[in-house]
């Protein structure tokens, strides 16, 4: 008896300890899937015109250097990653000058141009949603072979992921003048289509052993410079049209996480709203400490992006004052500002 009750005093010393760990433990690593939001390079690895691995995108990241990220500085999830802890810039999957001890912490699968929908990644002939995925599981074979199968199972499930995708599907593909996606569905169906892929995709990732998920809607995508340079009818204002499917998508996304995390044990699924900060920031540049907001820095601001960007005798002197850096992605500021709000509204609950 004394033998026996030993054992099990030990058993649940060990228990305690493992429930102690699991509940206090921070994040190890930052995982991330999705557009152009987040990538920080991938897209230089393959054939393909959405790059920015050139001047003057990456003129403010350290070193001045431009590394395929879509802005003047940082993107959002370099800052999440930093605020947790772990290294101030999250690396590209694919980008050479990394390795797997550096993707052991933070680790970017994105590809700017890409969306849930297949048919959004062959527009700009970009990495679709599903290789993402492939390369993850790639990644999680190299993980194990750096860190021994038990700390690499310990890093898969504790680590943060943060998926951000979705405006490519509508602004690159459904509503691009040569869609076929609008003669299949109404823009409501295809939100549910786009839903059913989301949810397939979290899923997914759960079965392969993510806990910590962060599923990110949309931005007020009618208000990006780009969209406002061609509502001449309208003063060149929002494109309220695409900011009501933007949340309304939303809706959907949010109630797609309540029944996640219902239906799957173990899941902690979030929802990372940017609409409404970006949306404050867009309407009150100078309580934020912008003083441009319907114009990018980048060129003349209007349309530019990607190689467009390319005439830098144009562009701004301070991106710190423009809430976009080019005509679809905001500056490095703004991505500080709508990261610290995730942080804040969503993110709180793993640190």
């Amino acid at each position: 008896m004394k033998i026996s009750y030993a054992c099990t005093s030990l058993l649940l010393l060990f228990l305690t300890a493992i429930t102690a760990t699991t509940t206090t433990a921070k994040v190890p690593a930052i995982i991330v899937f999705g557009d152009s939001s987040v990538d920080a390079g991938n897209n230089n690895q393959i054939p393909t015109i959405a790059r920015s691995n050139f001047l003057p995108y990456g003129r403010d990241f350290a070193g001045g250097k431009a590394t395929g990220r879509f802005s003047n500085g940082r993107i959002a999830t370099d800052f999440i990653s930093e605020a947790f802890g772990l290294r101030p810039t999250v690396p590209a999957y694919l980008d050479p000058a990394y390795n797997i001890s550096d993707f052991a912490v933070g680790v970017t699968f994105a590809s700017a141009g890409t969306g849930y929908d297949n048919a959004t990644s062959d527009v700009l002939g970009v990495i679709p949603l599903w290789k993402e995925l492939e390369y993850y599981k790639e990644y999680q074979k190299r993980l194990r072979a750096y860190l021994g199968d038990w700390k690499a199972i310990d890093t898969i499930s504790k680590a943060l992921y943060i998926i951000s995708i979705g405006t490519n599907d509508f602004l690159e593909n459904y509503y691009s003048f040569t869609s076929q996606r609008r003669t299949q569905y109404t823009v409501d169906a295809y939100q549910l289509y786009l839903i059913g892929i989301a949810k397939k995709f979290v899923v997914s990732l759960h079965g392969l052993g993510a806990r910590k998920i962060s599923l990110g809607g949309l931005p007020p995508m009618g208000c990006m410079p780009l969209e406002r340079a061609q509502n001449l009818a309208n003063g060149n204002g929002c494109m309220e049209t695409y900011n009501i499917v933007a949340m309304s998508f939303n809706q959907k996304l949010y109630n797609l996480v309540r029944e996640l995390n219902k239906e799957i044990p173990g899941l902690n699924l979030v929802f990372s709203n940017p609409y409404y900060a970006l949306l404050q920031i867009i309407q009150k540049p100078s309580k934020y400490g912008f003083d441009v907001s319907q114009r990018a820095c980048c060129a003349t601001g209007m349309f530019e992006m990607g190689y467009a960007c390319q005439r830098s005798f144009m562009t701004c002197t301070d991106a710190n004052k423009y809430v976009f850096w080019d005509a679809f992605h905001p500056s490095e500021q703004t991505n500080r500002i709508v990261a610290d709000h995730v942080l804040n509204s969503a993110l709180y609950k793993f640190k």
